[in-house]
């Protein structure tokens, strides 16, 4: 008896990284990780309160309307407008996480062999959705400064493009593109006619002089631009899946769909905690900031010691560092090193689809003081293995 296949285009997705890592952590206990990007801290006491009263309730146990509670939708639109500065005609719809949001967008804009424009080092489940979806990643590949060029995106545009995807700050270089850049691939989207896919989950962690801007700020961007954003980073509840996205009105009806079809709504307990978190506000992501930016110098820092073995992103945003390693071993053969010999776990560039060796240092999951024990053994095992 001959066994059924599974779906063609799935074999050319590449597999979880974060599961692959974590099995390779268990095998080695006490491997510290460098690896998981999410925030150290839970979220806000109000949150906790709010949702243990919530699911006493009748309430809390039926569905709920497939594009999210009214009141949620009507406090992000808020926050949208407020923060964000968007403006011109859009609609919010709450979505099970960004990644969620990132996926239903790209099967309301394409069809099967469209294509969309990645930025590389790319979010590698942006790569992933694009494949599941039966489209094509077109990877532009970033020079030295990790920063997109107008015109080599243009040139990189066909009658199939739909999209071009951003996001910033930048997952997973750290580095912020400016209002200026922003506004320029925005404006070039327009005037071809598709779509600009912006990721802002980690909108409120900028450094330095660097500043967070939506894209969809800029005027007359509303017909074309579709802002993905999250709650998982900033108000530290990755496990909870809450997610938004602001969309042209005219792309409502295909994502209603596609939301109904996929997961019907996002958790109505999860709404709930999303509610009393922005009722509490930025300022509780602000809070840690200053924390966060002593362990991303600690980091920089650290990493300086090992001088032409590494070339460094100019990381000053989220919480990632991007390294490219001078190294006649792949990006995977290094990472594996790293635990199996250091107790140190990175994600290998090669996820990102980064064509140089290199890694990603996640910091934002451990205090001060295990950043330090972590990066002595990064530093020390990099120093022996390039």
């Amino acid at each position: 008896m001959s066994i059924p296949r599974m779906a063609k285009r799935l074999s050319a997705v590449q597999a979880p990284v974060m599961g692959v890592m974590a099995d390779l952590i268990r095998q080695h206990p006490g491997t510290i990780s460098l690896g998981q990007g999410v925030a150290h801290y839970g979220p806000p006491e109000a949150v906790v309160r709010a949702v243990n009263k919530y699911i006493r309730t009748p309430a809390a146990h039926g569905y709920g309307y497939g594009t999210g509670r009214h009141q949620l939708r009507q406090a992000l639109r808020r926050k949208l407008v407020a923060e964000n500065n968007l403006s011109g005609d859009f609609e919010v719809v709450v979505t099970a996480g960004s990644n969620m949001g990132f996926l239903q967008a790209v099967l309301a804009i394409t069809d099967p062999g469209d294509e969309i424009i990645l930025l590389a080092p790319y979010y590698f489940n942006h790569e992933m959705a694009a494949g599941i979806a039966d489209c094509r990643p077109v990877v532009i590949s970033l020079g030295g400064d990790f920063l997109p060029k107008v015109e080599t995106i243009r040139a990189h545009i066909t009658p199939r493009t739909r999209a071009v995807v951003t996001v910033s700050p930048n997952n997973p270089t750290g580095v912020v593109y400016s209002p200026a850049l922003l506004k320029a691939i925005n404006g070039l989207c327009a005037e071809r006619g598709i779509y600009h896919l912006s990721d802002e989950a980690y909108e409120y962690f900028t450094f330095g002089k660097s500043i967070h801007y939506s894209p969809g700020a800029t005027p007359g961007s509303s017909s074309h631009t579709i802002s993905l954003c999250s709650l998982s980073k900033s108000y530290g509840m990755a496990g909870w899946r809450l997610g938004y996205m602001a969309l042209p009105p005219h792309l409502l009806p295909a994502v209603k769909k596609i939301q109904d079809t996929n997961v019907i709504c996002a958790a109505l307990a999860s709404q709930h905690a999303a509610l009393a978190a922005l009722e509490v506000g930025p300022s509780y992501c602000h809070q840690y900031l200053d924390g966060f930016n002593e362990v991303r110098l600690l980091v920089l820092n650290r990493l300086a010691t090992l001088g032409s073995k590494v070339t460094v992103a100019p990381s000053e945003g989220a919480f990632y560092v991007f390294l490219d390693l001078y190294s006649a071993l792949s990006s995977f053969e290094v990472c594996e090193r790293l635990v199996r010999e250091y107790r140190v776990a990175v994600i290998p560039g090669s996820t990102f689809g980064h064509e140089r060796p290199s890694i990603r240092i996640a910091y934002g999951n451990l205090q001060k003081e295990q950043i330090a024990e972590a990066m002595d053994r990064l530093c020390t095992g990099l120093g022996a293995i390039l």
